[in-house]
């Protein structure tokens, strides 16, 4: 099934009290962005908490804290919930690795998360290189909206300024969900 609801299942483990989502169908298939690590242009060390609500779970939305660092070797992400680590993740570029708590559902879409981080953090430009054709990725300050033709599927708008810095919403009409993300830089 669709990432999305794999995520909202994920973050179920945030909180355990309520039933898990039904899941629901992608309107649309998004690219699947395979972006180098080295494309996002830099390096960041980021604490977040993550916030996700799919409009099928009547529970939501749930929480999630994540360590991300990005660098021109790799991409990795740590996740927890109730502080424990339930997922590891390290994106080189070529290979996506991961370490999952057994209590992961086996329908959680590691790359989808990191589809999720490409689109909301690596350059436009980057991005735009990498859609098929048909897709289009508007950038303005301040927000990006992912087209298909005319019809929008995905957008991010941004309160803080690096992007990654402050909080980030995304939300995407394809495969039904919303994602907050507050981030900010971890210290050294």
């Amino acid at each position: 099934m669709r990432a999305l609801i794999v995520s909202l299942a994920l973050l179920g483990l945030a909180s355990c009290a309520t039933p898990a989502p039904r899941p629901v169908a992608p309107e649309v298939a998004l690219p699947s962005l395979a972006l180098s690590p080295s494309d996002f242009g830099g390096s960041v060390s980021l604490s977040q908490q993550l916030s996700f609500a799919h409009e099928m779970d009547p529970g939501g939305p749930r929480s999630l804290e994540a360590l991300v660092e990005i660098d021109a070797s790799a991409v990795r992400l740590a996740g927890f919930a109730l502080s424990q680590r339930v997922i590891t993740l390290q994106w080189d570029g070529a290979r996506l690795e991961e370490e999952r708590d057994a209590r992961v559902p086996a329908q959680f879409q590691s790359r989808t998360v990191i589809r999720d981080l490409q689109l909301v953090y690596w350059p436009a430009a980057t991005v735009r290189a990498a859609l098929p054709e048909g897709w289009t990725l508007e950038d303005a300050p301040g927000q990006r909206v992912l087209r298909q033709g005319d019809k929008e599927w995905l957008s991010v708008r941004y309160a803080g300024q690096p992007p990654w810095v402050g909080r980030a919403e995304l939300v995407n009409l394809a495969e039904h969900y919303r994602l907050t993300i507050e981030s900010r830089l971890s210290e050294e």
